[in-house]
């Protein structure tokens, strides 16, 4: 990280400094190795951990929101062998989740980079099928691999889990760091991809990949608007993270992205014509964006950027959305399980924000007042030493190199939720795979909360119409 980046960090602590007193003292210090017995807070409860290697093994995960399909896939990046693991949560209540699958890149000792870092599944026709991104260096066998789909309809029978498709970029050899499904309001199921040391994101037409398309899909592509992305080379691209959702108050598919400069809405109602409707740049602390989760309504953000003792900053979007500002700078509040550390991905159901927070594990937070989050449960995953993170610069220029040199860049690194029964997962890079259950949280629908029922969790069936109309219940007689 530059000098600069590290001084434009320290004049962002001043500048937020009574901002964060409140937020300090309403989250809680965590004990880096609690008791046992008393490794999370009383309202959250562990129903199932599975270790999956072992120290920097374990990369991102998904988990499929059909009860009648309990699968999580789980992606195992980093260090090899690289690839992914099926998890059945059938019976997590009584303990017995259970990895039914295992599939790794072939010929793993000759592959360098971070390789299997993000997974996500979709449906289209009746038929399940789960994407896995992978990142290759270059002069590594398949650096220009970008994802590998396979059909996973067939479940829990592993024997018809079947490689149908193979996505390469040779434009951009790399590989893609991050990926998104998406059911469009159009109906296409649609794969967004972080293209590697291009200033754009791809976006692929998951039908036409599977029918044989001679251009893979491809369909569209967003480009990032900050001045310096066109000459971003870093592993990762111009954009890190994203999100992509339906609003329903303007009928509009956003794309809301993470990276160089900043956090960036687009308007993809159109794929093959993105807009810029609206960003936040120029923030003190920011030059880079990791993550954004918009709010089920689409108004307020919850945002990362990844250095250590920054906290998740949350934003109104709303003078950007109504054309009152030409961006947004300033955020209204901020959250931190533990100023030492660094929260990392995130998944919103409102009021409530699902983090794995790396070394604090999972933690939950309240934001019905943006102004002003609390912590409301936690649980720490992660039992390793402090600063014992991962993946320097040097690592990822010369995979050869030991990644165990800095920072707090490891523990909890994915979380997902399961709408229909609350359940939530996280990956951790060195203790593996976890799920939970919180009290008072047992399902959501955005209805009712007044909320559009939008997040992570697709309508592959209905599309949008899922998540606009609130279920109707019978009446009785």
């Amino acid at each position: 990280m530059s000098n600069r980046h590290w001084y434009t960090a320290a004049s962002s602590w001043a500048c937020m400094a009574a901002l964060l007193v409140s937020v300090a003292s309403r989250a809680q210090t965590p004990t880096r190795h609690p008791a046992p017995g008393q490794a999370g807070s009383a309202n959250v409860h562990m129903v199932a951990h599975i270790p999956l290697g072992g120290y920097l093994r374990v990369a991102d995960i998904d988990i499929e929101q059909e009860m009648s399909r309990p699968y999580v896939y789980v992606s195992r990046g980093i260090y090899q062998p690289t690839g992914f693991s099926i998890i059945s949560v059938k019976d997590v209540g009584k303990e017995k989740a259970h990895v039914i699958y295992t599939w790794n890149i072939e010929n793993p000792e000759l592959h360098k980079g971070l390789g299997a870092l993000r997974g996500r599944y979709f449906k289209t026709h009746g038929r399940y099928y789960y994407v896995q991104c992978f990142q290759f260096s270059p002069g590594s066998p398949d650096a220009d691999l970008g994802a590998i789909v396979f059909d996973v309809t067939g479940l829990p029978d592993t024997s018809k889990v079947k490689e149908v498709a193979r996505i390469h970029a040779p434009d951009a050899p790399g590989g893609f760091h991050n990926i998104y499904t998406y059911k469009h309001s159009d109906g296409r199921v649609l794969l967004f991809t972080s293209t590697s040391a291009k200033p754009y994101a791809q976006i692929f037409d998951m039908d036409k990949l599977l029918a044989g398309a001679p251009n893979q899909g491809l369909v569209g592509r967003i480009t990032n608007p900050d001045r310096l992305a066109q000459n971003d080379h870093s592993i990762v691209g111009s954009f890190h993270d994203y999100w992509v959702g339906y609003d329903p108050a303007t009928h509009q598919d956003k794309f809301y992205g993470a990276g160089r400069g900043g956090y960036f809405i687009f308007d993809v109602s159109k794929p093959e014509q993105p807009k810029l409707i609206t960003s936040i740049t120029g923030v003190m602390g920011v030059l880079s964006g990791h993550t954004i989760t918009p709010s089920p309504d689409g108004r307020y953000a919850v945002t990362e950027t990844e250095y250590q003792y920054a906290p998740l900053r949350l934003f109104d979007l709303k003078p950007g959305l109504d054309g009152k500002a030409a961006t947004i700078s300033q955020p209204i509040g901020a959250w931190t399980a533990d100023w030492h550390d660094l929260p990392h991905n995130h998944e919103v159901r409102w009021p409530y924000v699902f983090v794995s927070a790396y070394e604090d594990g999972l933690q939950v937070f309240n934001m019905m007042d943006p102004t002003d989050p609390y912590t409301v449960g936690f649980y720490h995953t992660y039992d390793g030493p402090h600063s014992a993170g991962c993946c320097s610069r040097e690592y990822i220029a010369d995979p050869s190199t030991d990644p165990r040199d800095h920072g707090v860049a490891n523990g909890a690194w994915g979380v997902q939720v399961r709408d229909a029964d609350g359940l939530v997962v996280i990956s951790d890079m060195t203790t593996g795979f976890w799920a939970f259950y919180m009290d008072g949280f047992d399902g959501w629908n955005g209805h009712d909360w007044g909320m559009p029922n939008v997040s992570t969790a697709q309508h592959w069936d209905t599309g949008p119409e899922g998540a606009v109309k609130p279920v109707v219940s019978a009446q009785l007689p």
